[in-house]
């Protein structure tokens, strides 16, 4: 029966090992499972402070976008207009001076056309005075032969109708 006294059980021995385990609990609870309770407190106090600034910066930064969006809307409306803008007066300029140009042309060329018509009439004089001047050599010459000068002034008169119906041609 040797085998049975190994196997016995001692109240006593578990009577102090269940105290030993009480306090070896209340130790450790006191030392061990407060503070690391305390410091698991504060980490999730610090990493729900961590959130709601992550929180907090992810609005301001969604808020920062859609200004950012809006300010970019309206400085390509901005630029839309003043490209525009730019455009129309590009092209009012360009009508002005295309409209300038063409009054310049209308008027160099109606100054061309008096000037030609000046030196037509011009020509035209000089020619009557040459003709005016043979004319009276040929008057000197033909008094030589003893025509009139009735004759001689419907004769003169005559050419120069016919260089003035000439000339209106």
């Amino acid at each position: 029966m040797q085998n049975l006294e190994v196997i016995s059980v001692n109240i006593w021995a578990i009577l102090a090992s269940l105290a030993n385990l009480l306090l070896l609990t209340l130790i450790v609870k006191k030392f061990l499972f407060k503070p690391v309770k305390k410091v698991l407190q504060s980490r999730r106090a610090a990493i729900d402070e961590d959130y709601d600034r992550a929180k907090t910066a992810r609005e301001q930064a969604e808020e920062s976008r859609e200004h950012y969006e809006a300010a970019m809307a309206a400085a390509h409306q901005t630029a839309d207009q003043m490209i525009s803008e730019a455009a129309r007066t590009a092209e009012r300029r360009g009508n002005d001076i295309v409209a300038e140009a063409r009054e310049r042309a209308s008027e160099i060329r109606r100054q061309a056309e008096n000037d030609a018509e000046l030196e037509r009439k011009k020509a035209a004089d000089d020619m009557k005075r040459e003709i005016a001047d043979v004319s009276a050599r040929l008057t000197g010459k033909l008094l030589e032969r003893e025509i009139n000068e009735e004759d001689h002034r419907a004769l003169i008169d005559s050419f120069l109708q016919e260089i003035d119906h000439d000339d209106d041609k």
